[in-house]
């Protein structure tokens, strides 16, 4: 069967042979989807490798992501090759899925910490939060060091299972009890409060993100969705009512567009922490004012990834938060289409960062 070829079709094709698109591979750049755009340095400056960490590194925030032993073995063989001594997994379970997770990674105990959920099974009803207590007091027992990752993007807690805490926001007075409890226990609290605040804005060519806005996209007039500020609020209110709580904000509490915001909770907060993972391409685009925040709040600060167990994912961190590389992409990592820099942060920060902070916390 021959194919008709219409007028358009013969003029796009005689367009494309004149501007030499068949001889060079070229296109028009109106038909570039964002999607597809993978520029390319050009510029000859320094390149840094960072095989291993300048410190030994404890990683605050990563998640059970093996499913066999021999992926948790390769796991702990990509941690010796970049230097990472020892790895905080955030479950986010109780009952038998933590118990389950325990046992999965009992060969390297000495190589990973876990972290529980809280139980909000009947939530609404008066056996609550005494129920969650005692299994959180169950899960202690069983070698859970904090709890975490919580997550709060609007409408309550909903990383932990088997059942989220739908309308339990971190300042809620039904969740004061765990919280005491986590500090008798000396378990810290890592809490994910929102997105970043890319996902609220709108999908538009005015949205430098886009690319992921479109993929983690939240509606902010959705009904009783609590938006970026109010959530940074019910943090706080959490902080400030359990002092005696320690309390790990992490993803710089989605605050990379306001880290004033964040500073001024760490110098009213002593019992707050941020953890700096998954967010190195929404920072390394500001890398003075980074390494500003990082020499202020060198104390508060800790190592974390939250993307994987590839060894070239850590040479990555490493590479932002040492280097002083300028103008290098990392889309495949990442999903931004902006160029990174590296912070170049002292050696003092960078053992603070990687290790002695997080030794404070887990004591």
């Amino acid at each position: 069967m021959k194919r008709k070829i219409t007028k358009t079709t013969l003029l796009r094709f005689i367009l494309l042979t004149l501007s030499g698109t068949f001889l060079t591979g070229n296109v028009f750049p109106q038909e570039i989807l964002l999607k597809d755009y993978r520029p390319k340095s050009i510029y000859n400056i320094p390149v840094t490798r960072i095989e291993k960490a300048a410190f030994p590194v404890i990683d605050m925030h990563s998640h059970a992501y093996p499913g066999s032993p021999l992926e948790i073995d390769r796991w702990v063989e990509a941690m010796d090759s970049c230097g990472i001594q020892k790895t905080v997994i955030l479950t986010g379970a109780t009952g038998a899925e933590f118990d389950s997770i325990v046992r999965a990674y009992s060969k390297h105990s000495d190589r990973f910490d876990l972290w529980c959920g809280f139980d909000y099974t009947g939530y609404n009803t008066p056996s609550f939060p005494a129920s969650a207590v005692k299994e959180l007091e169950r899960c202690h027992r069983m070698g859970a060091k904090g709890v975490g990752e919580l997550g709060d993007k609007g409408y309550g807690e909903l990383y932990s299972t088997p059942v989220a805490g739908v309308g339990l926001h971190i300042d809620d007075y039904r969740m004061k009890p765990l919280l005491r409890k986590c500090a008798e226990l000396n378990m810290p609290v890592n809490i994910h409060i929102a997105d970043p605040i890319w996902m609220y804005e709108k999908t538009d060519s005015t949205n430098d993100g886009l690319m992921n806005a479109l993929d983690w996209k939240i509606d902010p007039d959705q009904p009783g969705l609590l938006d970026l500020d109010e959530l940074v609020i019910t943090l706080e209110n959490a902080v400030r009512e359990n002092p005696n709580t320690i309390f790990i904000a992490c993803h710089f509490a989605n605050l990379m567009h306001d880290m004033g915001r964040l500073g001024a909770m760490l110098d009213k907060y002593p019992n707050l922490y941020a953890d700096v993972s998954a967010r190195y391409a929404e920072t390394a685009t500001i890398p003075r004012h980074m390494r500003a925040f990082f020499e202020k709040y060198q104390d508060r600060l800790v190592y974390g990834t939250d993307m994987g167990t590839d060894a070239e994912m850590y040479r990555t961190t490493f590479r932002i938060l040492e280097s002083e590389d300028e103008h290098f992409y990392c889309i495949e990592q990442f999903n931004y289409h902006w160029p990174l820099q590296g912070f170049g942060l002292s050696l003092k920060i960078l053992s603070k960062l990687y290790n002695q902070n997080a030794v404070k916390i887990l004591k």
